[in-house]
């Protein structure tokens, strides 16, 4: 039986009030910002006492000529509470609401050595594309690219 419960936050002052589960301080404006945006989801894992252990963000994409999916955009868990189900609990449930939305398909990206998010997608039927390249544009006001 699980100690923690997962649900969609819509409430922007849950993400400000449970920061810690994240990689940097979310602020009011962007944690509203976020979840304001058509097509932008935030799901929490919490416990008991209502302390967020883990998250996941998605983000549902669309294009003229495909039909909806559902971009892992980022999934995080507290590390005491790693390796007891709470990030494919948290990735079963995005599905859930991938699904209610219509999408046909999700998927992320990851680090090929990231062995722990690999085993987790790799549990839940996800096919492990190693031929993949990711091409990125940090600080794109500061550089020339596109």
């Amino acid at each position: 039986m699980n100690t923690w419960s997962v649900a969609a936050v819509e409430d922007a002052s849950v993400l400000v009030a449970n920061t810690h589960v994240f990689d940097h301080a979310v602020t009011l404006a962007s944690a509203e910002d976020f979840l304001a945006r058509k097509g932008h989801l935030l799901l929490m894992a919490m416990t008991r006492e209502n302390r967020a252990i883990g998250f996941v963000s998605g983000v549902e994409m669309r294009h003229p000529d495909k039909p909806p999916e559902m971009f892992i955009y980022e999934l995080g868990v507290e590390p005491a509470w790693r390796r007891r189900g709470v990030a494919q609990s948290l990735l079963v449930a995005l599905r859930a609401e991938a699904i209610e939305r219509g999408c046909t398909g999700m998927w992320t990206g990851t680090e090929h050595d990231n062995a722990a998010a690999l085993a987790t997608y790799g549990s839940l039927g996800a096919v492990i594309d190693k031929e993949s390249v990711f091409v990125t544009w940090d600080a794109i006001a500061a550089t020339d690219g596109p």
